[in-house]
């Protein structure tokens, strides 16, 4: 069952204001079903004592994109199980794109690939997924 644009934008919007996110200064970029994009620029106060992005943030970048992406079938998803392994570093200044990407659907659970890239496509980080859906619609 397909979910039609206007529920699709309602989604999106919900998902725009997001507490955290709107906090760390992400921006949804786009949201379609099985999939979300969004990007983030790195500024010194989300810097490790190593001076480059910590893997939290870059950690929440990957989340928010996979909430867009596992809840865009207007069915409530929650996260089971989030991995992510840090490819390069990333620093003050960068804007990290992040991409979730469905890779199996089922009735009660869901899998997303998710990739965090600055904006030169170099690999920041790769991650996986899972989520349990409920039985709920995200908009009513």
């Amino acid at each position: 069952m397909s979910v039609d644009c206007e529920i699709l934008e309602k989604l999106r919007g919900k998902l725009s204001n997001d507490p955290y996110a709107k906090l760390l200064g992400v921006e949804l970029l786009e949201v379609k079903e099985g999939y979300g994009k969004a990007s983030l620029t790195i500024r010194d106060d989300m810097l490790n004592f190593h001076g480059v992005a910590h893997g939290g943030l870059i950690a929440s970048l990957a989340d928010v994109v996979f909430a867009a992406a596992s809840n865009s079938h207007n069915k409530k998803a929650v996260a089971l199980n989030l991995s992510i392994n840090y490819r390069k570093p990333a620093k003050a200044g960068d804007i990290l794109i992040a991409e979730a990407f469905e890779e199996s659907l089922g009735k009660h659970t869901a899998l997303y690939r998710i990739v965090v890239q600055n904006s030169k496509g170099d690999v920041i980080a790769i991650g996986q997924g899972l989520v349990y859906r409920l039985e709920e619609p995200v908009i009513l």
